[in-house]
């Protein structure tokens, strides 16, 4: 039920069809009793800015959501920016603080650590390639480097992204070897399809399957299924993988903080939540 004491939390992307937030933030509020709902809200680059900060001047506002295409450029509308944020060049929660100033962190790459590592993989000191090197490839990256990994290739198709994502993970993170450009996931113990290739059968896969040793983990951003064609390929090949879905409970409780809401357990959501494919 939304009454007028209600406050929101902005939802903003395009397109917003394949949007999974509010069919697992809704219920749990519902569940807990918060009066508070996660609303879609599509903005294409265009309007963007204008719009992040007109949905600020909202007093019933409690934050925002950020997601493509607009991770990247969120990051010069911020009046203050956490360090996850300044390294991965992206950002992805947005709330006002107190003094009224824009406050941006980023929670896609903490999702996706926190999964993988209930899952049974160590990072420390294994090597990892990340296949996209945009707000999410950007923010697993910089999660994986803080959670100790030894060695990281990142290929972007734009190799500029990929470029500059190794510059300033070497720059934070001197001890971290990195590698630019090849997509081969041969010598990996771990390997993350951060882009929409590999949704569907027939699609272009982000990288050689076949390449995959079995021992390796391949972890999935894409939320459009649960699995995708690439998970498929992978799962074939006897390799343990993490759904796109994932990343995005395990980072909610985090959210949750963040935006100074009563927080949960991944499986409390998962036990409310209300997702369709």
């Amino acid at each position: 039920m939304i009454t007028g004491r209600t406050e929101f939390i902005a939802h903003i992307g395009w397109p917003t069809h394949a949007f999974k937030a509010p069919m697992i933030y809704n219920p749990y509020f519902e569940r807990a009793g918060v009066d508070c709902v996660v609303v879609p809200m599509g903005c294409q680059g265009a309007n963007y800015a204008a719009f992040l900060r007109s949905v600020f001047t909202l007093e019933n506002i409690r934050g925002a959501l950020i997601t493509m295409p607009h991770k990247v450029s969120t990051v010069a509308l911020l009046d203050v920016a956490t360090p996850t944020v300044r390294i991965a060049g992206s950002c992805n929660a947005v709330r006002r603080d107190e003094q009224g100033r824009l406050v941006g962190d980023l929670f896609d790459g903490e999702g996706f650590v926190r999964g993988i590592h209930r899952k049974g993989c160590a990072t420390e000191g294994i090597a990892a390639l990340v296949v996209g090197a945009g707000g999410v490839g950007s923010a697993i990256a910089a999660s994986l480097a803080a959670a100790g990994i030894g060695a990281i290739t990142l290929h972007d198709a734009h190799e500029a992204s990929a470029v500059a994502l190794g510059e300033r993970l070497a720059a934070h993170y001197p001890a971290l070897k990195v590698a630019v450009g090849s997509n081969d996931p041969a010598g990996h113990d771990l390997v993350v399809n951060a882009t929409p290739m590999g949704m569907d059968d027939g699609d272009p896969l982000p990288m050689d399957v076949s390449r995959i040793a079995p021992s390796t983990f391949v972890g999935e951003v894409v939320m459009k299924q649960e699995m995708t064609a690439f998970l498929r390929a992978a799962r074939d090949r006897g390799c343990r993988y993490q759904i796109g879905s994932d990343m995005l409970f395990e980072q909610i409780p985090a959210y949750l903080e963040f935006f100074g809401l009563p927080t949960t357990t991944p499986e409390a959501l998962r036990e409310v939540a209300r997702l369709r494919y």
